[in-house]
């Protein structure tokens, strides 16, 4: 859970870089929250016929849209590539997959352009300096 608050404290830091666990971390905490806004939707009778989630779950996507592009661009940049190669999403199933690769990643075990190794400093995840 500290993972996906300390994505959430970065909200719209695109630099530096982001370890496989904090960017897996927020992925899980990502989707049980969605999954849980979608269920309240249910429940409220608030979810859409066709769709089958509302206002509840549409608030939650809207707000977890640049935090997401943050960390996937901070994770690639753990891996020495370009914030850029986020465009690749854009590719139908060839794009998808070679994020997912990058994702998967292990990350340079030296500073790199955008940063030092984040592993080195772990023990307080919540240095945002």
């Amino acid at each position: 859970m500290n993972w996906y608050i300390k994505v959430l404290k970065q909200y719209a830091d695109f630099s530096g870089r982001a370890r496989r666990k904090e960017y897996w971390f927020f992925v899980l905490f990502n989707a049980l929250f969605a999954i849980a806004a979608m269920i309240v939707d249910n429940v409220l009778g608030l979810a859409m016929q066709d769709v089958g989630y509302g206002p509840f779950y549409m608030n939650y996507a809207l707000a977890m849209i640049v935090p997401g592009i943050a960390v996937v661009v901070r994770r690639l940049h753990d891996i020495g590539k370009s914030g850029w190669y986020f465009l690749l999403a854009f590719i139908p199933c060839v794009g998808g997959i070679i994020l997912l690769v990058f994702a998967l990643t292990p990350g340079d075990t030296y500073a790199n352009e955008h940063g030092p190794d984040p592993k080195e400093s772990e023990g307080n995840i919540f240095n945002l300096s």
